[in-house]
């Protein structure tokens, strides 16, 4: 799709008429077996008329949702663009068909918030220089960079580089690749993900926070570096090269800044071309990686300096986070919520591909997900009557840019943190079939385990852990910034046993959908989709969220995980 077919539409009008046509199909169909009551009992809390409510649930309404947030018209929603205000509005007009509540402060629909554009020039060459010699590295092929300041230059001058492998420091591990070195001022060469040849240590081949580019930037900038430089491969990275080629350049958005650590210049390369580097400093890049593989490891300055400016165009913009409530009806469970969130953001338009299309319209990732809350919500107004707590569904902005929506709602909650019952957080669609099991992201963290089990359950479903755990994929959406302020979390991803589909099938075609669609501009809704097993998910979802709301119990963490300190410490604000 390109810009030159793009043509305007009234929202309003459009909402109202997807949002009948959902209407009427709902009451023609008949139930769906993912719908239907089970033939034995299960441990969920539904009331009835759940089964009637989940009608609501069904190809047409999810597609018809879809077809609009990821068209031209919206290109691509990128943060605080002409798109980003449609989808919002959209998103608000389609809650207020359903009869839900304004769900932001004041009778408001929309958690307004002020986010800084920052659109970096950078030089097509990137030098260094070693004892033997220089190295120019090229813009697009072989790096990336953005600026880590709020300011029109962002600078390294002179600057000396050192690798410090994953550069990590993590006490809980007895693992501390810095060893108390003098790094201001220099520019950190480090390896992407985190150790994982031993499920000991950083719990083997699941990513941990650690493994994300995130927590590199933000150590690399406490310890004073000016720079960070991130190697890229695509097995530690979770995503090809042309991922971070989309996804790092044209404008990128970010919080206001406040007094926290910041490097100036934050970079990707290449393998090859730290493979490059490492010889421009008289060492080899695998042997330096090998080095790195133990607790013993010290930072190796490599004899290179660095120069690099960027000349960076600000812009401080509004975007927002759009969020309906549904109040509950117990007296005092009200006052607490279940929380669905999925962020409505893209990539807007940005570099076009061999096509020529240059329109990042973002279907699976996240107007599917979108569509999906929507349809929950709408199965939440079909009950008898709401659940006993209060159900928000809150559609957040800026999560391709860093979890920005959630971030900011976490900091600035409707609801103190401690009456948040949960969040399910709902991150793209399984377009391939139906499956025999759900993935579940963060799967032995919470008590929340004993729900999907029970949701699965109904489906005649099993349930499995994250089937990428290398991705850290627990990190990289918005259950992360509610996990950090103490909720609970289910993140359900698809499954990969496909039913009828022989086995590896599932992995095969989520691997393949992302080394060739993943934050590009072939991210569209074709009629190649199968809805049978978004169908199912989304339904899953429902009736997770429904049974937390209607029981007693809040759900917690298991003891000793790494957000249950966040959440003793929310419930005892309470008090």
């Amino acid at each position: 799709m390109k810009t030159e077919s793009s043509k305007g539409f009234a929202i309003t009008t459009l909402v109202a008429l997807v949002v009948s046509l959902v209407l009427i199909l709902a009451a023609c169909q008949q139930s769906s077996p993912s719908g239907a009551e089970p033939e034995e009992a299960t441990t969920l809390n539904l009331p009835a008329g759940v089964a009637t409510a989940a009608e609501a649930i069904h190809e047409e309404a999810l597609r018809a949702h879809i077809a609009i947030l990821a068209s031209d018209e919206f290109e691509g929603r990128a943060p605080a663009s002409p798109g980003d205000e449609k989808a919002r509005q959209y998103l608000q007009n389609a809650m207020a068909s359903m009869g839900l509540e304004p769900g932001a402060k004041d009778g408001a629909w929309q958690q307004r918030f002020e986010i800084m554009s920052i659109t970096s020039e950078t030089p097509k060459e990137w030098s260094f220089e070693g004892p033997s010699g220089s190295l120019s590295l090229g813009y697009w092929d072989d790096f990336i960079a953005g600026s880590g300041v709020h300011s029109e230059k962002s600078q390294i001058n002179g600057a000396e580089v050192v690798f410090v492998g994953y550069g990590i420091e993590a006490p809980e591990y007895d693992w501390d690749d810095f060893k108390g070195a003098d790094l201001a001022g220099k520019v950190l060469l480090m390896m992407n993900n985190d150790p994982d040849w031993d499920r000991e240590l950083f719990e083997g081949d699941r990513r941990l926070y650690y493994g994300r580019w995130t927590y590199k930037y933000e150590v690399a900038a406490r310890h004073g570096a000016v720079g960070a430089i991130i190697i890229h491969t695509t097995p530690s990275a979770g995503y090809p090269w042309q991922v971070v080629q989309a996804s790092w350049t044209g404008a990128q958005f970010e919080l206001p800044a406040g007094d926290e650590p910041r490097l100036q210049i934050s970079a990707w390369i290449t393998e090859d071309a730290a493979g490059d580097l490492a010889t421009l400093s008289g060492h080899d890049l695998e042997a330096l990686r090998e080095s790195a593989r133990t607790r013993d490891f010290q930072p190796v300055p490599l004899g290179i300096t660095t120069s690099l400016t960027l000349n960076n165009t600000l812009e401080s913009v509004e975007t927002g986070n759009v969020a309906g409530l549904l109040e509950g009806t117990d007296p005092v469970l009200k006052n607490e919520v279940v929380i669905y969130s999925a962020h409505h953001d893209h990539f807007g338009i940005g570099e076009p591909n061999d096509e020529g299309d240059n329109i990042y319209n973002g279907a699976l990732d996240n107007a599917a997900g979108c569509a999906k809350v929507l349809a929950i919500a709408d199965a939440f107004t079909r009950l008898p009557e709401p659940p006993r707590r209060s159900v928000l569904f809150l559609f957040v902005a800026g999560e391709e840019q860093g979890l920005l929506g959630s971030e900011y709602y976490a900091q600035n909650p409707t609801f103190a943190p401690g009456r948040i019952a949960a969040n399910v957080n709902i991150d793209g669609a399984n377009i391939f079939g139906r499956t025999s099991d759900v993935a579940y992201i963060g799967f032995g963290k919470s008590t929340l385990d004993d729900v999907v089990v029970a949701a699965a359950a109904r489906q005649g479903r099993t349930v499995v852990g994250d089937q990428f755990p290398d991705r850290g994929h627990f990190y990289r959406s918005d259950q992360f910034n509610f996990s950090k302020i103490g909720v609970p979390a289910i993140y359900a991803d698809s499954g990969t046993t496909y039913i009828g589909r022989p086995e590896g099938w599932g992995k095969e075609q989520a691997e393949a959908w992302e080394s060739v669609h993943y934050h590009q501009p072939s991210d569209e809704l074709t009629d190649e989709w199968n809805f049978e097993g978004i169908i199912e998910d989304t339904v899953l979802a429902f009736e997770a969220g429904l049974s937390i709301a209607q029981t007693d119990e809040l759900p917690s963490w298991v003891p000793g995980d790494e957000f249950e300190a966040a959440r003793k410490k929310a419930l005892a604000e309470l008090e």
